[in-house]
């Protein structure tokens, strides 16, 4: 079922770009999302392995697109909780990102190298749309194109409650941590 639903999120993303050797992409992306708080005796983070993302080099189009249920923690409970009072992935099932790498024409994707890139566009999450403008870097080397970043997520910003019983191990603003290799889209 799950590689079922990344192949369409995949192929709902995929239209919008337009010549194959401009695009790049995976399905293996990774997010890391830590809300933990300074102190809290728990670490209150999950991360996701099966991130899809694109990249269209020619017009730094960039697009993540996350299921919430592929989230992963140390803890099955706490598993269950984001997922069902927190994200209520099965209202809002899925996270994604829809911009642009801002500065796209200072990256030489075909040199070998880090470029820092400015990234803008929409964020959503919990079904709740927010325009976020953050620092990333892409990797070129060995064949593949790298996307990173790390940023703040506000909780509140995407209507994301946290309960008093909970909030002095669960942090308001999340650290949002993406990882994606891409590989050149053949067809």
């Amino acid at each position: 079922m799950r590689t079922l639903t990344t192949l369409f999120l995949s192929l709902l993303l995929l239209p919008s770009f337009t010549d194959a050797q401009d695009r790049w992409f995976t399905k293996s992306g990774r997010i890391r999302f830590d809300a933990t708080t300074q102190g809290s005796p728990e670490e209150v983070a999950g991360n996701h392995s099966t991130v899809v993302c694109v990249l269209d080099t020619k017009t730094g189009a960039l697009q993540f697109s996350a299921l919430v249920k592929g989230f992963q923690f140390k803890a099955a409970l706490m598993e269950e909780h984001f997922n069902e009072n927190y994200m209520e992935s099965a209202k809002f099932p899925k996270a994604e990102f829809r911009g642009t790498v801002v500065d796209n024409a200072s990256v030489n994707y075909g040199k070998d190298g880090a470029y820092k890139v400015r990234v803008k566009g929409n964020l959503t999450i919990h079904g709740v749309t927010k325009e976020v403008t953050t620092d990333g870097q892409i990797v070129v080397g060995g064949g593949k194109v790298a996307a990173k970043s790390t940023f703040n997520v506000p909780l509140a910003d995407h209507a994301i409650e946290i309960p008093r019983l909970v909030a002095d191990k669960l942090a308001t603003v999340a650290k949002v941590t993406v990882d994606c290799t891409l590989e050149p889209l053949r067809q």
